[in-house]
């Protein structure tokens, strides 16, 4: 029976598959109990308050002795405490020597005025309130089925809906979170500046707090209360579209440096083997599209808050680093308002996958971002100023990361999941990898990479890992659709707002 040990100091280890009691693993060892697959193994004799070590960390310390062939898991673990925040030394695990890739040009749209090309050639429509949803979908239905088939260059018609912009304390003072959220969602490279906003006309979230002076206009904005009755309204939307498709028409790809390129990396659904083949196959990927120039971003908070010392440890500069501190100990006290800390992250699903707790799933989480420097750390749904690899901070829940990273710019999502989820964003192509190959057997029509061959000894990280670059320089330039993009399977939009609610 194969086993999976991570680092030379762990004291457990994980089968590739369950373990019935009785198994004889490698070197010897008899299991005490029948072990599901991707959960702990006592390497040795374990005592009780013992720390637990996996990737060559305390993930925690046992409430009571463990044989050797024993299961360890969320039941018999105390966690480790949180890392302090203060004094963290950063600057002093600088890698320079990333992989090289194998293209460093891909073919995307230039956007004027933008750091970042598209990777698709939409129309978003913005709202200023969930209240005129109904209308813009009705009117949308019309445009895909009257107007988009004239636009052959057009990939798409989107509507950016939301629940923000009315009942809201829209002076409160996380309320520029979701705003900032929204401004910069509009403006993602794949909508080719084109500006669509639609409002009701009583809302708070009035227009001018989203569009500049000189975007204030009704070539961009259109406002219900000033047409007279449905048919008007949905008349005013389809004109306004028309005029706005005329302009993405004329889109062209071009070819164009990795440079221009964002690409956003989350994981969902994570399991044991999420940290030793998924993840690491994207940090790869990830190391190798900042070799050629590129901006990646990896988030998820409370996903990365128990190796934050690992990750201050490759900053470049101290004031990424501070930075990085302060949106942890925001995240620390907005949890601690809510009456929880990190430890509520876990699913029941990462629990059956073999994660014990969120110190696990956090060292598992990191591997994404490869070993590249960070080069710059963002608050909630701000952008990019400098390319290379950056932490864009936003919660974990996958909708919620996902909308905050499409408002950070990215153009290509690359999602990890171990249990598995059909998850997608409708503006931009989203890669999903799996971390075991029973997911692709399962789900052969909704995986798009499989990682679990690392764990069976059919590839390597840096195998799978070029696999995965190519697959994303080949979906930025259209000229491959992951699954859920050809299936249209499309989460809603979910901005972050921790902002009261009045």
């Amino acid at each position: 029976m194969k086993t999976i040990k991570v680092h030379e100091r762990d004291n457990v280890a994980i089968p590739v598959e369950a373990a019935p009691k009785g198994t004889v693993l490698e070197g010897g060892l008899v299991l005490r109990e029948d072990i599901p697959q991707g959960h702990k193994i006592a390497l040795r004799d374990l005592a009780e308050g013992e720390a637990v070590v996996r990737y060559g960390v305390t993930l925690g310390y046992l409430l009571k002795a463990v044989p050797a062939g024993g299961l360890i898991n969320e039941h018999t673990l105390k966690a480790a405490p949180t890392p302090e925040l203060d004094g963290m030394a950063w600057g002093t695990d600088i890698r320079t020597d990333l992989p090289a890739a194998p293209v460093a040009t891909f073919d995307g749209y230039p956007v004027p005025g933008e750091r970042f090309a598209g990777t698709r050639n939409i129309l978003g429509i913005m709202t200023t309130v969930q209240c005129v949803s109904g209308v813009l979908n009705v009117a949308l239905a019309r445009m895909k089925a009257e107007l988009l088939p004239r636009y052959p260059h057009v990939d798409d018609i989107v509507a950016l809906n939301h629940d923000y912009g009315c009942g809201v304390a829209i002076d409160a003072r996380e309320a520029h979170i979701p705003i900032r959220g929204l401004r910069n969602l509009m403006r993602n490279p794949n909508f080719g500046g084109q500006i669509m906003l639609v409002g009701l006309g009583c809302e708070k979230l009035t227009p001018d707090k989203l569009l500049g002076p000189d975007e204030l206009n009704a070539d961009n904005v259109l406002i219900l209360q000033d047409h007279k009755g449905f048919h008007a309204m949905t008349a005013a939307l389809m004109d306004m579209a028309e005029k706005k498709l005329e302009v993405l028409e004329a889109r062209r790809r071009e070819t164009l440096p990795l440079s221009a390129l964002c690409v956003g990396m989350q994981c969902g659904g994570s399991d044991a083997f999420s940290g030793i083949t998924a993840n690491p196959a994207a940090g790869y990927a990830s190391d190798l599209l900042v070799g050629a120039g590129a901006t990646v971003m990896f988030s998820e908070v409370t996903e990365v808050r128990d190796g934050v010392h690992l990750l201050a440890a490759r900053c470049t500069e101290e004031a990424t680093a501070k930075k990085l501190a302060a949106e942890m100990r925001w995240y620390d006290e907005y949890l601690a308002e809510g009456g929880v800390d990190r430890s509520a992250n876990p699913t029941p699903g990462n629990k059956k996958g073999g994660l014990a707790n969120i110190i696990e799933k956090a060292m598992g989480s990191i591997a994404k971002s490869g070993r590249a420097p960070i080069v710059e750390v963002l608050s909630p749904g701000e952008k990019p100023t400098r390319s290379g690899l950056v932490f864009a901070a936003t919660p974990a829940s996958d909708y919620v990361c996902g909308t905050m990273q499409l408002a950070s710019g990215i153009g290509v999502q690359v999602f990890m999941t171990g249990r598995g989820t059909p998850y997608g964003l409708a503006p931009i192509p989203v890669i999903k990898v799996c971390s075991r190959s029973d997911m692709k057997d399962l789900w052969a029509d909704l995986i798009d990479v499989d990682a679990g061959r690392i764990a069976t000894g059919d590839a390597t990280i840096e195998e799978l890992g070029t696999e995965l670059f190519r697959d994303i320089v080949d979906a930025a330039s259209g000229r491959k659709k992951p699954w859920a993009e050809q299936y249209r399977l499309y989460n809603d939009l979910c901005v972050f707002n921790p902002a009261p609610i009045t």
